[in-house]
């Protein structure tokens, strides 16, 4: 399962004041029956929202309680929404298509679109003097990548931008930390991961050899969510209280750059200084999923079916659940 720290409750002493408490519009007299829920969050590591969590204060005042669980990539978040040991978290755009390919019970409920769609949120680095200038170079070259993650699509993609198949390079699929033992002690000739490390990578000496944008890759992230949870009416309108929450609280952060930067300091292990460089990468707005946001995915799955990564198709349109109500967009909230 590759749950990297334990389930640990939100506290309900911020570490400041308490900029959000009371911000979320569904109230406790309405659903006396949210008081018996205790949601499980999935944090993939990076975006520091249970210290945000923490410091806004957001889920002081809900009528239920929260935990956070930690988890190195996707792929294992996946795994714990479709066995309902999470109700929601948040990955790239391939953990549900590799996910619902091995028939997991997950939905995709809504989206993190980034607020700066010419910043890269994942890349395909090179280390410092490499000879490697363009991705036909890659050509027998060992690429390291978490496999079944938004960075095994974008190395998957920009392979085929050139005329390349995996079968072409070698893919050595390693999780972030072992990934990035590799990349530093050159063992691997590049690495395709998403941010921080890729930006502290690059604030350290490595070179982008290929940037996470269209049309190789997307620039946006995906809420799953439990079936288990979303089959339950009343747990269906609280967790989407949830999420709503939880889009407020990262609205907050991109409006307070210091605090967001020593929230992701303290979460991750990383010093104030990468954390602050990471900031750019990490700029995403929450809305409901759309057709384009279908189809994007459905073509994601299509190119993974074709390069033979997974072994049936999937059709993205029914593992899509979004609960957010139209027109939502937390870039507009105060």
């Amino acid at each position: 399962m590759a749950l990297v720290s334990t389930l640990t409750a939100c506290s309900t002493a911020s570490q400041a004041a308490a900029p959000l408490s009371g911000a979320s519009g569904s109230s406790a007299a309405a659903h006396p029956e949210w008081s018996q829920y205790t949601f499980t969050v999935g944090d993939n590591g990076g975006d520091g929202s249970e210290a945000l969590s923490k410091i806004t204060g957001v889920f002081d005042n809900a009528p239920y309680k929260v935990k956070f669980a930690r988890f190195t990539y996707g792929p294992p978040l996946i795994q714990a929404a479709a066995s309902g040991e999470i109700d929601l978290g948040s990955v790239g755009d391939v953990p549900p298509i590799t996910g619902a390919a091995k028939e997991y019970g997950f939905k995709i409920v809504a989206v993190e679109r980034s607020l700066t769609p010419t910043q890269s949120q994942e890349n395909i680095i090179v280390p410092k003097g490499s000879p490697l200038q363009t991705l036909a170079d890659l050509r027998g070259k060992k690429i390291a990548v978490p496999q079944g993650s938004s960075a095994h699509g974008l190395a998957l993609n920009a392979l085929k931008s050139v005329g390349l198949t995996p079968k072409d390079v070698q893919l050595v699929f390693l999780a972030p930390a072992a990934g990035a033992t590799a990349f530093a002690t050159g063992k691997v000739d590049a690495w395709a991961i998403w941010n921080p490390q890729s930006a502290i990578a690059v604030e350290h000496g490595a070179r982008i050899l290929a940037k996470g944008l269209p049309p190789i890759d997307q620039t946006s992230a995906y809420y799953v969510a439990s079936e288990k949870s979303l089959n339950d009416p009343s747990k269906r309108a609280a967790l989407t209280d949830v999420l709503q929450r939880l889009a407020r609280e990262f609205a907050w952060a991109h409006q307070h750059p210091g605090p967001y930067a020593q929230a992701i300091s303290q979460e991750d292990g990383i010093s104030l200084s990468d954390a602050k460089v990471s900031l750019a990468a990490l700029e995403n707005r929450v809305t409901p999923v759309e057709p384009s946001d279908i189809t994007a995915e459905q073509r994601l799955g299509d190119a993974f079916l074709q390069a033979g990564q997974i072994s049936q198709k999937v059709d993205v349109a029914s593992i899509t659940d979004s609960i957010l109500p139209a027109g939502f967009d937390s870039s507009k909230l105060n």
